[in-house]
């Protein structure tokens, strides 16, 4: 198979196209890390909470401690943890294509969510962007999870108990002490699944949604040319994932350069 110029000059009359793509690519990344960090945030606090509805079944009518059965083991039972622990493992091991079909086939459906067939920032139909943005958060959002919840593991215990001595609540040292420096830690991490993020968000296209690869799509069509427009869209996504790559190590040196100091 050749490559001319010839062909892309063919290419690049779908560049308005392309250029929509682009945006709609970083629109999606953008949204996805933001609603995808909150919900991972709110995982990563249930997966490492405390609460225990039936803690009072460890005890007999005596008040000591069970040694073992049925009502131990229901004391010991969290549900906040069991819940986001079977929501991490069944994201993490199925599919995207398959989260992103029951997404948007079956969620934002005309029988539970029927979102209008309207366009906005002029370009983007709200019926197909939303549920990509939906899916990939919440894809990205089990996988961040563990990011946070390692990075307040690793965040020294003392630093808890010295809070707690100081009078703040579990909520206040968590908000105030853990978070700020978990943060810090993985800020790399969360970089590096925004990078990760905007090349899966090719995915959306088989659901409609008008990214880099629909543009892809269009101008194969167009055309009747198959490698020139993959090469397009293959240098565009480099100059949208290398600065990025770029930025974040550069943010990461600096980071521990402050470490070291």
């Amino acid at each position: 198979m050749k490559v001319s110029a010839a062909g892309f000059e063919r290419v690049f009359q779908y560049a308005d196209m392309f250029k929509e793509g682009m945006l709609c690519t970083v629109y999606l990344s953008l949204f996805t890390v933001i609603l995808g960090f909150l919900l991972a945030l709110v995982l990563a606090v249930m997966r490492m909470s405390n609460f225990r509805p039936f803690g009072f079944l460890s005890l007999d009518r005596e008040g000591h401690l069970r040694d073992g059965g049925v009502l131990l083991a229901l004391s010991r039972f969290n549900p906040l943890n069991f819940i986001a622990t079977v929501y991490v493992e069944v994201v993490r091991a199925t599919p995207m294509l398959v989260q992103l079909f029951i997404v948007y086939q079956v969620v934002f459906s005309k029988d539970v969510i029927n979102l209008p067939s309207v366009t906005v920032l002029g370009f983007l139909k709200l019926n197909r962007f939303l549920p990509g943005v939906v899916a990939l958060a919440l894809n990205s959002g089990a996988y961040l999870s563990e990011i946070i919840r390692a990075g307040i593991q690793s965040i020294d215990g003392g630093q808890t108990e010295a809070a707690r001595s100081l009078g703040l609540a579990q909520g206040q040292s968590m908000r105030f002490i853990v978070l700020p420096q978990a943060i810090k830690n993985i800020l790399p991490a969360i970089g590096n699944e925004f990078v990760t993020i905007i090349k899966e968000s090719a995915i959306t296209y088989t659901i409609g949604v008008q990214d880099l690869m629909s543009a892809v799509k269009a101008a194969q069509a167009g055309t009747f040319l198959v490698l020139e427009p993959l090469l397009v869209v293959a240098v565009m996504y480099f100059c949208l994932t290398f600065p990025t790559s770029k930025v974040i190590a550069y943010f990461e040196r600096r980071m521990r350069r402050g470490d070291k100091r």
